[in-house]
């Protein structure tokens, strides 16, 4: 995944100016409903955080935070968005609308600092989209754009702890996005230097300090120690947060099994499994089926009921920004088995497939040191 996404929460609670600009922010009761709106979108109750929304609308007509909380409510309603051509159009027109109110209300190029974050957010979210359709250049274009509002979050983050999510996420992301898309490298390099360790601390930080960055906090954080640290046993805590307070939400529980299998843990994963088990729309069979094989494989012991289940999630279509790594999870489960058997060739067959679609670090290792 990924990811530079929902900079939305660090916006709405993030200054305290008294300049005319920013009423809303200083405004109790709308920022009260900015705030339910976002519980709600992440709950999968859209109809009600579009009810809190028109509150917000109604008082503060055209401002830049309603366009991007309709936008917010596009990606989680109709995820993956990407493979969504009409509302993937809605979800950008929603967001070059929000650049427009924020160029009427604060002035083309404004380094107001609450404009300076708007902008940050639309254009995160226009590279996020980029990313996933896997046009890299223009995801990095977006990300360029909005780099002068990175490093002004960087200044400030002794004043906020808020700001601890987006420097976080700056450090940690400035130097691992290059690594792993060499391509965007040129775009890059007038960057500020950033620090992994540092970034990590920050996210960590925010996950505890942070009010509406929390959530996002938790989840990326969560995804860096799976993706990338190798390290799923870390990812459990922050997941079990996210599961606890947006129950309803279907992806926050299918990356707590995955941190849970990834970690050993198959006795609790297998009741969320079962859970999963009743999505069988979309992506998510994908998901459980591999989860499923994993705890048969390494939970049971039983490679006969595992080669089923690895087999059945390869049938089932992937997305790649969710599940794209359960189809690598489910060929290196199949390699492991086929090496089991004594059949080495098929388990490099199996190998070499699984590397055409993983990611995550530790499994890309997996499949590279058998010989």
């Amino acid at each position: 995944m990924q990811y530079i996404l929902h900079f939305l929460f660090i916006i709405l609670c993030s200054h305290y100016s008294t300049d005319s600009n920013a009423q809303l922010l200083n405004d109790p009761v709308s920022l009260k409903n900015v705030q339910a709106s976002l519980d709600k979108i992440y709950n999968y109750e859209f109809e009600e955080a579009r009810t809190t929304i028109s509150l917000v609308e109604k008082k503060y007509p055209n401002h830049p935070v309603s366009h991007l909380l309709d936008s917010f409510i596009l990606f989680w309603k109709y995820l993956p968005i990407k493979d969504n051509p009409v509302r993937s159009k809605e979800y950008m027109h929603k967001l070059n609308q929000c650049l427009d109110a924020i160029n009427k209300k604060y002035g083309k190029n404004s380094l107001d600092p609450e404009a300076v974050f708007y902008t940050m957010v639309a254009r995160g979210y226009m590279a996020m989209l980029y990313n996933y359709r896997g046009e890299m250049m223009n995801a990095a274009g977006e990300g360029k754009k909005a780099y002068n509002a990175f490093v002004e979050g960087l200044k400030l983050i002794q004043k906020n702890p808020e700001f601890y999510f987006t420097s976080g996420m700056y450090n940690y992301y400035v130097e691992v996005y290059p690594e792993e898309h060499p391509i965007v490298k040129p775009l890059l390099v007038f960057f500020k230097s950033g620090d992994k360790a540092l970034g990590l601390k920050q996210m960590d930080i925010a996950t505890k300090q942070g009010t509406i960055t929390r959530a996002e906090s938790n989840f990326y954080i969560s995804h860096v120690y799976l993706k990338y640290e190798s390290r799923p046993d870390k990812a459990v805590g922050y997941m079990e947060k996210l599961v606890d307070l947006y129950p309803k939400n279907p992806i926050f529980r299918m990356k707590h099994v995955e941190a849970l299998i990834l970690s050993g843990k198959y006795e609790e994963a297998r009741k969320e499994v079962a859970d999963l088990r009743k999505i069988n729309a979309g992506f998510y069979p994908a998901a459980w089926r591999t989860f499923q094989g994993i705890i048969e494989e390494k939970g049971e012991k039983n490679d006969a009921v595992a080669q089923k289940e690895y087999l059945l999630a390869l049938k089932t279509p992937h997305d790649a920004q969710y599940t794209k790594e359960y189809h690598a999870l489910a060929y290196a489960g199949l390699a492991r088995i086929a090496a089991r058997a004594g059949n080495k060739s098929k388990a490099k067959e199996y190998y070499k497939k699984c590397l055409d679609k993983a990611e995550y670090r530790s499994v890309i290792k997996e499949a590279k040191d058998f010989k």
